[in-house]
């Protein structure tokens, strides 16, 4: 039994951070964590390198060896959820810089590893990491004389323009931080679609140079099939897959895929995922399994020999909206066993 076969299109990320890069008249890093979005943070890395990209963001330190092992000491790399105690050798030996995201961060930090470079989190409404700003304003002084090379805080809900938490948190980005002399960044993708007063002095886009929303004109970068292993006739009434999900209404041709949970196809896809032929929809019956999927190939005029779920003819946030979640789970949920065709730098 064969794979499924992921296409990456590189010239596709790199087209997507240069675009997104010019809506901005500040620096622009690159977040390649979760294995960069799903499509290999090392081959991203690379291409993104190549363009021109000397910063990038990471979630934890674990994610950044492979980075300096591959691009050598010369990009920048920060980590979003700053310095744990089990962290301080990584940060130390791949010359890492934290984002510091608690008093006791910055204390274990300045304890630990005093002249590393670092930045600084701020908690501007999310609640989710970062100094809150009654602690910002204790230690802002202390902080800020140890020279951070960034001061950062991170949007909400940049992917509804109109949300008014997206003012909020900008006016309390302002209240703690204007008048310092350290760069500042408040947006990754979606904050950058906001405009300009959201871009301050870096900003970090994520999603978008993956080509999906909330940067809905971006290129595509990825492409996903999967071959057809067997073709059955099931007569009317017959069922289908785990748990008789599905009977046949007619005479059916059913095609059995090479895919399934295991490979990053969330079960909420049951009976919901659309597969293509070319341009023609194929209906999703049954259960999405570990390993195996099967498809309604009754309409086509010939058997098919693969299927497409991401293509042309459907995006990933296409197929994220059947499964009611969003691009970023099933990006970031692509499995280890497809046979994977890379394209561009």
């Amino acid at each position: 039994m064969s794979t499924g076969r992921l296409t990456i299109d590189l010239d596709a990320v790199v087209a997507n951070w240069r675009a997104l890069d010019a809506m901005t008249n500040c620096k622009t890093a690159a977040v390649i964590k979760a294995n960069g979005y799903g499509l290999g943070a090392v081959t991203v890395a690379k291409a993104l390198f190549k363009a021109g990209v000397r910063q990038f963001f990471v979630a934890v330190a674990e994610e950044a060896a492979p980075i300096r092992a591959e691009l050598g000491p010369r990009p920048e790399i920060n980590v979003f959820s700053g310095h744990m105690k089990g962290d301080t050798p990584a940060i130390r030996d791949l010359n890492l810089t934290p984002m510091l995201n608690s008093v006791e961060q910055v204390t274990h930090h300045f304890e630990t590893l005093p002249g590393h470079p670092f930045g600084i989190q701020l908690d501007t409404g999310m609640n989710r990491l970062g100094l809150e700003m009654q602690e910002w304003a204790a230690i802002a002084g202390l902080a800020l004389d140890q020279n951070p090379t960034l001061v950062m805080s991170h949007l909400a809900c940049a992917d509804e323009p109109d949300h008014p938490m997206n003012p909020h948190q900008l006016a309390n980005f302002h209240m703690m931080t204007d008048g310092i002399s350290v760069p500042r960044s408040l947006s990754a993708t979606g904050g950058i679609l906001l405009g300009p007063e959201y871009h301050f002095d870096l900003t970090r886009p994520g999603i978008g140079l993956y080509g999906a929303e909330p940067y809905a004109q971006g290129t595509p970068a990825i492409a996903l099939e999967f071959p057809v292993v067997q073709i059955r006739d099931v007569a009317q009434g017959e069922v289908v897959g785990y748990g008789n999900s599905w009977q046949a209404e007619r005479p059916s041709r059913i095609a059995t895929i090479s895919g399934g949970y295991a490979d990053g196809i969330i079960r909420s896809l049951s009976d919901r995922a659309i597969f293509y032929h070319g341009k023609t929809p194929c209906k999703l019956v049954g259960r999405v399994s570990m390993d195996l999927m099967t498809v309604d190939v009754t309409d086509l005029p010939e058997d098919p020999k693969a299927l497409s779920l991401i293509c042309a003819e459907q995006s990933v946030d296409d197929v994220a909206r059947r499964a009611g979640t969003i691009g970023y789970e099933l990006l970031t949920q692509l499995g280890g066993r497809y046979t994977r065709r890379i394209y561009g730098k």
